[in-house]
């Protein structure tokens, strides 16, 4: 069976091997988000595992699940079990409202949205639903939404959703381009500890992602990593408590501001996983609970050649955060 861009419903378990031949308009889509939207119903950790045991081939041979589809390309699907159809995970109406209101720009290929804190990307782990299902929810005309990029559950601001798949295709392009100045420019701002010195303009510091037994993905400055490199700017310090910082990410990896933060000496407020808990407290105490992370502002230039520039604001307990730091300082 050949697969261009045939839906198969949940109900219609594949009981056989199957080979999907890629299309021109899929070349450029991640393998693991090809196999979420092919295998409707299937969880994200299913889709990993096969990933990972090699059941599925691209062109015969194994690959990783951030590899890029090519037109032409023969993908060896093996058979899985899929849940049993059920009614679709309706998101909730506050939701839907706070991410209507939250939208910053939208046309007819893309949209972009200023994601709450706290609220995942995409449902998975235990998530029912992310941001990718809340949209696909208020804009069920659009059967082609997809996640541009990441950002973390706890860490807010831009993030772009492709309504159509040249735009995908074309962000994703800008992507790989950053770093060389004409790719999508994403600035960030964090609350860090103690007094950033402004001598302190860039960290350039390799990466590599580290698995715990619990399955707790790490990430740890590391010689063998991939190289990273992030540009600080100082905007606000507030005595030798804390530091304001523009941070941007040059190169793209996971959890790269937070970790380049740490290794600076300067972690950020609210950091479960790379912050320091004494800091996080105290400034729990002035309100702030949350992850003191925002993607505050992105560029770009579309496909049309105009560019787009968004900025996002960090919200009311933020706001409240920083002022209170403000009258304490």
């Amino acid at each position: 069976m050949y697969y261009a861009r045939m839906k198969i419903p949940a109900s219609e378990t594949p009981s056989a091997v199957q080979i999907d031949l890629i299309p021109e308009d899929l070349a450029g889509q991640r393998i693991d988000n090809y196999l979420l939207t092919r295998l409707k119903g299937a969880p994200r950790t299913l889709i990993y595992r096969i990933l990972r045991k090699g059941e599925v081939r691209v062109n015969k041979g194994r690959i990783k699940p951030d590899y890029r589809l090519k037109a032409g390309d023969s993908i060896r699907i093996p058979p899985v079990r899929l849940p049993e159809p059920n009614e679709p995970v309706l998101v909730g109406q506050g939701i839907l409202q706070a991410l209507e209101s939250n939208i910053l720009y939208e046309d007819k290929a893309l949209i972009v949205v200023n994601k709450p804190a706290g609220l995942a990307v995409h449902g998975g782990s235990g998530l029912n639903f992310g941001v990718i299902e809340a949209m696909r929810q208020l804009r069920p005309e659009s059967d082609q939404l997809e996640l541009v990029h990441r950002l973390d559950r706890d860490t807010s601001g831009c993030l772009m959703i492709a309504k159509r798949r040249s735009m995908l295709r074309h962000l994703h392009a800008a992507l790989r381009r950053d770093g060389a100045g004409d790719g999508v420019t994403k600035c960030y701002i964090a609350l860090v500890r103690g007094r950033w010195p402004a001598t302190t303009k860039r960290v350039h510091a390799p990466l590599q992602k580290n698995n715990l037994r619990s399955g707790e993905r790490m990430v740890e400055v590391n010689a063998e990593g991939k190289e990273s490199l992030t540009e600080f700017r100082v905007l606000q310090r507030y005595g030798d408590f804390a530091t304001l910082v523009e941070a941007r990410p040059i190169t793209g990896r996971t959890h790269q501001i937070r970790v380049h933060a740490r290794h600076a000496g300067h972690p950020i407020a609210g950091d479960p996983k790379y912050g320091d808990d004494e800091f996080s407290q105290q400034v729990r105490e002035l309100g702030g609970k949350r992850l003191f992370l925002h993607a505050a502002s992105l560029q770009t230039e579309l496909p049309d050649g105009a560019v787009l520039n968004v900025q996002a604001e960090p919200g009311p307990m933020w706001d409240k955060t920083i002022a209170r730091l403000v009258r304490d300082v």
